[in-house]
């Protein structure tokens, strides 16, 4: 069913804050990844890096910033947040964003958010000191059983999805899965995968009066390059066909396309992968917008995959497409990488580079033009 307005929904990765205390493994100076941020170094002359936040280096888990960044969002048209959610070693990680500073500040009520289950396994990635040299040391798997997936179903159950500020389309709480082969793998298939997803959604209608689950899948091509540094081997299509996905999108154009060229030429592959997969899933792809790709903040060494030219007028363009492709194929929302995603170079929040630029190109597409229109 086609609609004209169309959610904006933006990745948030709670890791600016150190007051979970697993953090330190990462970050020893306890402020989070800000540390990365600050310690960014250029790699080659003309590099776009380092970069400073216009806001500061805030602690993301403080209601009080959270307030003020609801505020901005909001008036920029972005008007809902999806956490990376994260378990390891049979406990939540890094939801004191979320639980604390999202849900904890005044006018949360006025915006929605969801969790994107980043269930991806944990290396030194993190650790400055490290990522460049050790990619192999697993420190925690991401693996649930079926013992595991309903003791996390039900946190996300009895703590988020009855709330009425989550996310939700056609009344269902959506709930978004970033690796399928960790998500099959400790079901023990796809025959497993399917069963706890069914459980899931009888949960809900059950025993906490919602009409299901609106499950989402994050695709990644098959010969998606792990250039994040904590993916899996790329994926394929078969989560999409075999398992009842409400919707399928993306997290980053590293999952599409080779991303080590100028944004348009690397815009125009994503965009076949949106008519693609919409074709494929008979229009249950939400399209998906990705600001940059730089992640060489958490490297000692040189990484050369960086997408170039992602200035605000073509992500501007890139959004307006995006729109477009969301109204003709019927999809409520988009997907944009992302809130904060400072040492990946995919952010939102305004920098000493381009200002305010990013956010204004939301607001001008989503808002003024509706205005307007």
């Amino acid at each position: 069913m086609k609609t004209q307005h169309i959610d904006v929904a933006a990745y948030v990765w709670p890791a600016y804050s150190g007051r979970d205390p697993r953090n330190h493994i990462f970050w020893p100076e306890g402020e989070g990844e800000w540390e990365t941020v600050r310690r960014a170094k250029p790699k080659f002359e003309g590099h776009a890096w380092p970069r400073t936040p216009l806001w500061g280096y805030q602690d993301e888990a403080d209601p009080r910033v959270m307030e003020m960044q609801i505020a901005e969002a909001i008036s920029h048209g972005v008007g809902v947040f999806a956490y990376d959610w994260y378990w390891y070693d049979g406990r939540p990680f890094q939801e004191e964003c979320l639980n604390e500073g999202f849900l904890g500040a005044s006018n949360c009520g006025n915006m929605k958010f969801y969790l994107m289950w980043a269930n991806h396994h944990a290396n030194y990635l993190w650790d400055r000191r490290l990522a460049s040299s050790d990619t192999s040391t697993v420190l925690w798997q991401a693996y649930a059983d079926e013992k595991e997936f309903k003791k996390i179903g039900s946190r996300w159950l009895e703590t988020y999805f009855c709330l009425p500020n989550y996310y939700r389309i056609d009344g269902k709480p959506l709930l978004a899965i970033y690796d399928m082969t960790n998500f099959c793998d400790g079901l023990g298939g796809i025959d497993g995968a399917r069963r706890m997803m069914e459980w899931l959604d009888g949960e809900a209608r059950t025993r906490y009066g919602l009409p299901g689950i609106h499950f989402q899948l994050i695709h990644r091509g098959k010969t998606a390059p792990n250039l994040s540094g904590v993916d899996g081997n790329g994926g394929d299509d078969t989560p999409l066909l075999s398992l009842p996905f409400s919707s399928v999108t993306h997290y980053q154009y590293v999952h599409i396309t080779d991303v080590a060229r100028p944004f348009d030429e690397a815009q125009a592959d994503v965009e076949k992968e949106w008519a693609r997969l919409a074709a494929l899933s008979g229009d249950r792809y939400l399209p998906h917008v990705s600001l940059g790709w730089d992640n060489n903040p958490r490297h000692s060494i040189l990484k050369p995959k960086i997408l170039r030219d992602n200035t605000p007028d073509r992500i501007e363009a890139a959004l307006r497409r995006a729109k477009e492709f969301a109204l003709s194929h019927g999809a409520p929302m988009i997907t944009v990488n992302s809130w904060n995603e400072w040492t990946e170079g995919s952010y939102l929040l305004p920098d000493d580079r381009y200002g305010y630029g990013y956010l204004d190109a939301v607001k001008k597409v989503f808002l003024k033009e509706n205005e307007e229109g």
